[in-house]
């Protein structure tokens, strides 16, 4: 399983050239088995990106969401264990909703694909790519 990043979330579904080729190539791998997921924090941090004028969807949040799951992309809920996983991820700075999806990334033993290089950075124990490449 492949779990996005937020900003490798907008980026496929935008077909964004900062998306490398490598990752890219993954994601259409995990694609075709339906192994592409993101945390439901990634819907949130969209939505409040949008909100501020930050970022502009092709549509309403809602939608936008609920086009990118009837595509196939799966949304993996924060849960209470999800959130207590996300307290106790040393090292890692205190970001929430980064906390939130490397946990769910490492809850599911999933690879990250992320070009925050915070997270690329951190010594945590999960597989991430970054997804420039």
């Amino acid at each position: 399983m492949i779990v996005l990043d937020t900003h490798a979330l907008l980026w496929m579904d935008a077909n964004d050239a900062a998306l490398g080729k490598q990752a890219r190539s993954l994601i259409e791998q995990a694609w075709r088995q339906d192994s592409v997921a993101v945390s439901a924090i990634s819907f949130w941090e969209v939505a409040m990106l949008a909100l501020r004028g930050r970022i502009e969807l092709p549509a309403a949040a809602e939608i936008w969401r609920g086009e990118l799951l009837q595509a196939g992309i799966r949304e993996i809920p924060v849960d209470g264990r999800l959130a207590l996983l996300a307290t106790r991820l040393e090292g890692l700075h205190k970001d929430p909703a980064d906390r939130f999806i490397a946990a769910t990334a490492m809850h599911y033993g999933a690879l990250l694909i992320t070009a925050d290089s915070r997270l690329l950075e951190w010594t945590g124990d999960v597989a991430r790519r970054d997804a420039r490449l």
